[in-house]
C-alpha cells in the first residue's frame, strides 16, 4: 500500500509521478467527454491566450541590439504568458488534449472520445486564431514604433518556411517540452509552482526555437494580414502540416505513451489510484 502523507506534509512534498499520472488520467477523462460548445470554447480561449503571450514577445524583441543568445531568452521569456495563462487560466491546449491518450491507453475513454475532443477544439483553436489577428490588426499594435513591430511580425512568420522534415522533428520536441510543463503543473500545490514549472520549460522550447502549431495559427496569419505577400497562404498550409504531425505524434507516444508504460509498471500505481 502506498505511503499516506500528512496533509500538511503535501503542501510542500510533490506528488511522485505515478499519482500525477493518475491525476492526468482522470482530467483527461472529463476532457474527452466535455460538452461540444465548452470544448469548443475553451480551444477558441486557447488561441487567444498564445496570441497574446506572440504580440507581446513581437513588440518586446522589436528593435533589441545584443547577444544572439540574450535576445532569444527575453523574448522566449515573454512568450511564455501565454502558456502561464492557458494552463493556470484554464483553456484546451493540443498538449493537454495528447495528454488524453494516458486514459485511453487505460481504458478510461474511448477512442472516438478522444478524437471527436481533438476536433471540436481544433476548430476552436481556428477561430481564436482569425479573432485575434484581426483584433491585433485593427488594434493599430503592428503600427507601433513606426511599424517596426510590423516588420518584425513579418520576419517571424518568414521563420516557418521550413523543410518538412524540420518542422516535423521541431514540432515533436516543443511538444515534448509542453507536456512536461503539464505534467510539471500537475507537481505544483500552488500558482506560484505551476507559474515556475511551465515559464522554464515554455522558455527553452521557444528559445530553442522549436515549431508550436498554435502560435503559428497566429503568427502566419497576422503577417498576411500587414501586408506580406500572399505566398504566406502556402507557408501555412505547408507550415501546419508537418508540425501539427510532430506535435500528434511528440505528444501520443514520447511523452503520453512512454510515460503511461512506465506508470503502468509500477507497482504501487494501482494502489495510489
Amino acid at each position: 500500500m502506498a505511503e499516506v502523507k500528512h496533509p500538511a506534509l503535501r503542501v510542500i512534498d510533490p506528488y511522485t509521478p505515478f499519482e500525477i499520472a493518475i491525476l492526468i488520467e482522470n482530467v483527461g477523462v472529463r476532457k474527452a467527454r466535455l460538452a461540444i460548445l465548452l470544448s469548443l470554447m475553451l480551444g477558441i480561449r486557447v488561441c487567444a491566450f498564445i496570441a497574446f503571450g506572440a504580440m507581446f514577445y513581437t513588440v518586446t524583441i522589436t528593435g533589441i541590439e545584443g547577444g544572439f543568445g540574450v535576445i532569444r531568452l527575453l523574448g522566449a521569456l515573454i512568450f511564455s504568458l501565454g502558456f502561464v495563462l492557458v494552463i493556470v487560466g484554464g483553456a484546451e491546449l493540443f498538449t493537454g488534449i495528447c495528454l488524453i491518450v494516458m486514459a485511453w491507453a487505460d481504458k478510461k475513454v474511448w477512442a472516438v472520445e478522444l478524437l471527436r475532443n481533438w476536433a471540436i477544439v481544433h476548430i476552436g483553436k481556428f477561430i481564436g486564431s482569425v479573432v485575434s489577428v484581426v483584433l491585433v490588426y485593427f488594434s493599430g499594435t503592428l503600427s507601433l514604433g513606426d511599424s517596426a513591430v510590423q516588420s518584425t511580425a513579418i520576419s517571424i512568420s518568414k521563420g516557418t518556411a521550413l523543410p518538412f522534415i524540420d518542422a516535423f522533428v521541431r514540432g515533436m520536441l516543443r511538444i515534448v517540452h509542453v507536456c512536461l510543463a503539464v505534467w510539471k503543473s500537475f507537481d505544483a500545490h500552488h500558482v506560484a509552482g505551476k507559474f515556475i514549472a511551465i515559464v522554464l520549460l515554455v522558455t527553452a522550447f521557444v528559445a530553442l526555437d522549436f515549431e508550436h502549431s498554435g502560435a503559428n495559427k497566429y503568427s502566419i496569419p497576422v503577417a498576411m494580414h500587414a501586408g506580406s505577400e500572399s505566398v504566406y497562404v502556402v507557408r501555412f498550409i505547408a507550415n501546419l502540416q508537418p508540425v501539427t504531425l510532430g506535435n500528434i505524434v511528440g505528444g501520443s507516444v514520447l511523452a503520453a505513451a512512454v510515460i503511461f508504460m512506465i506508470c503502468q509498471r509500477h507497482p504501487t500505481k494501482k494502489d495510489v489510484a
